[in-house]
């Protein structure tokens, strides 16, 4: 698929696969080569603050990463791409990419909008132990709400979609071990 004309795709690894906020002709599974979802980004908006960061996902280098790719009507690409960037861009952590996605179902691969961990960027937290990413995502809430709901949807819309990502299930049990009552 053309990223000049016609209706485009984006991936989503994160809250975009339980929370697109935006219109979209198809949702279906796909799997981004290359990359992997990691907590590996401070954030200091959404699950954070500057005096108390929390951390999100991110799109660390390594790995595959199974995810949602959603089709995006031409006519309402502006509009869509205008929200993500919005969304996804607040402190530019992240950076914009055209990469190639297998859709579930489909023979191939098609090109598609995925947002970048930017490792140059000061909130670049990088390969922290899942104890250390523990310990930053207990406790740490932002303009979004509290870190650990963004770690339980995602566990949680992970396993409606068929994904078993132990990583991120012991995650969850580290931090809610360790979560303020």
């Amino acid at each position: 698929m053309s990223r000049e004309s016609g209706d485009k795709w984006v991936f989503g690894y994160g809250s975009l696969m339980w929370r697109p906020g935006f219109p979209f002709v198809e949702r279906r599974r796909a799997t981004l080569h290359g990359r992997r979802r990691a907590f590996c980004i401070y954030s200091v908006h959404h699950r954070g603050t500057y005096e108390r960061p929390g951390l999100v996902l991110g799109l660390a280098p390594g790995g595959a990463v199974r995810g949602v790719a959603y089709r995006v009507a031409a006519g309402q690409w502006d509009e869509v791409y205008a929200y993500l960037r919005e969304r996804e861009q607040p402190t530019e952590t992240y950076f914009e990419a055209w990469s190639d996605l297998k859709i579930e179902g489909e023979a191939g691969k098609v090109s598609s909008l995925v947002f970048l961990s930017d490792m140059k960027h000061s909130q670049w937290a990088g390969a922290l132990s899942l104890d250390q990413q523990a310990e930053l995502i207990a406790g740490a809430k932002g303009l979004s709400g509290r870190n650990i709901d963004y770690l339980s949807d995602l566990v949680g819309h992970l396993r409606e979609d068929g994904v078993r990502d132990h990583a991120m299930e012991t995650l969850l049990k580290l931090v809610e071990a360790r979560e303020p009552t």
